[in-house]
């Protein structure tokens, strides 16, 4: 692929602390940045962890007020968003902390959005609509999957119609990024194989965009590495810390791989999913995946990205072929379906066929498709998720 064609102005955002009981340093950090009044955005599941008392009493030690928001939900809209916002208000927020999952800290990112210009989270669609500046953030991922730590994207949907926004401004990006893989111990099995995929979904991905840059494939492949290295171990040692490791490491630097170069179909047709049944995003982008990678693979350029993909994360020898590494691939990306338990096809996951039409129009629609590498159309879009119900080889 033509990657050194793609110029890029790159400047990291955001600093990364990383390491087993970072989440200890949050006071200091949150000193450093120059907060005095916290807001602590979470989901009533991390306060039952013990990770928001975590935060606060080292937060208060460091001599800060903290208030907890803790009502965050699952892919937050508008209506999570403005609740959060007037919390932000009551306690006088000048320093905001998501801490949890992706919605936590996209919950955590609308709200610095209204909190300091105003507005509804629909003028922000796009890129770069906040004209005031914003409050400084702290990121604390408790899963490995979205990778929001690393971006200046808010992923809002529309309360009435699910519909997500990407919301972003390089303001709205975190200043700091507590990574701490203790906290990823407490997650559900569950939990652990939906992000994992979304993460690995990321790398592979952002790996080949009409965007992607000499610096996001350096992200990429090194997420895509540490990943599929640590996917099925840490399903089959929720206790290894060092795989715990590995995947938050790893869906972090694919969250910057995003912010460099975007993603692509797979993501376009994971959206209609979940807001027409419910699907949880990781279970709906990682049963797109494999199609999207044959797909995509018809371009040579793009195929040889997969097999550059493939060779640098051991899955094939330097010695393969572009066909050889990318069916590997497409075995590696089914085997991780297979250890996360999901469903074999769209129909056994709960997705009506006579769906599959307008959610073909939806994901043509999506802004991700206009980055996928090979142009799509709605009637692929059909096509595959045809493909995907009916449980059709890959």
């Amino acid at each position: 692929m033509n990657d050194l064609l793609n110029g890029f102005d790159s400047t990291p955002r955001t600093r990364l602390v990383f390491g087993p009981g970072s989440i200890e340093r949050i006071g200091e950090l949150a000193r450093e940045v120059g907060g005095s009044r916290v807001l602590l955005v979470t989901d009533k599941g991390i306060v039952q962890a013990g990770h928001v008392d975590r935060a606060r009493g080292s937060l208060e030690s460091a001599g800060l007020r903290v208030s907890v928001f803790d009502a965050v939900r699952e892919n937050p809209t508008t209506v999570d968003v403005d609740r959060c916002v007037g919390a932000a208000r009551e306690c006088g927020a000048d320093l905001l902390i998501g801490l949890g999952g992706g919605s936590s800290m996209d919950t955590a990112k609308g709200c610095n959005f209204l909190l300091t210009n105003g507005g509804r989270m629909q003028d922000y669609q796009g890129v770069g609509r906040a004209a005031k500046p914003m409050l400084p953030l702290i990121a604390v991922p408790t899963t490995a999957g979205t990778g929001s730590e690393c971006q200046s994207f808010a992923l809002i949907a529309e309360e009435e119609t699910h519909s997500k926004m990407a919301c972003g401004d390089p303001k709205a990006a975190a200043r700091i990024a507590i990574l701490d893989p203790a906290l990823t111990l407490s997650q559900p099995r569950g939990v652990t194989a939906c992000t994992g995929i979304d993460a690995i979904a990321h790398a592979v991905e952002t790996a080949v965009t009409r965007k992607r840059t000499a610096i996001s494939w350096v992200w990429s492949r090194e997420a895509f590495r540490l990943l599929i290295g640590n996917f099925e171990r840490v399903l089959t040692n929720p206790e290894d810390l060092e795989a715990r490791a590995g995947m938050l490491l790893g869906a972090a630097f694919a969250g910057t791989a995003i912010e460099n170069s975007m993603l692509g179909a797979a993501h376009s047709m994971a959206n209609p999913l979940t807001a027409h049944f419910g699907t949880i995003h990781g279970q709906a982008v990682g049963m797109m995946l494999p199609r999207i990678v044959r797909f995509n693979a018809e371009l040579p350029e793009t195929a040889a990205a997969y097999r550059e993909l493939a060779v640098s994360a051991g899955i094939v020898e330097s010695s393969s072929n572009e066909r050889e590494a990318v069916n590997a691939l497409i075995r590696v990306l089914d085997s991780c379906l297979r250890a996360a338990g999901f469903a074999a096809n769209l129909f056994e996951s709960g997705v009506e066929g006579s769906a599959l039409g307008t959610m073909a129009g939806e994901a043509a629609k999506q802004w991700t498709a206009t980055f996928n590498p090979r142009p799509i159309a709605e009637s692929d879009f059909r096509a595959l998720y045809r493909a995907a119900y009916e449980g059709a080889p890959v």
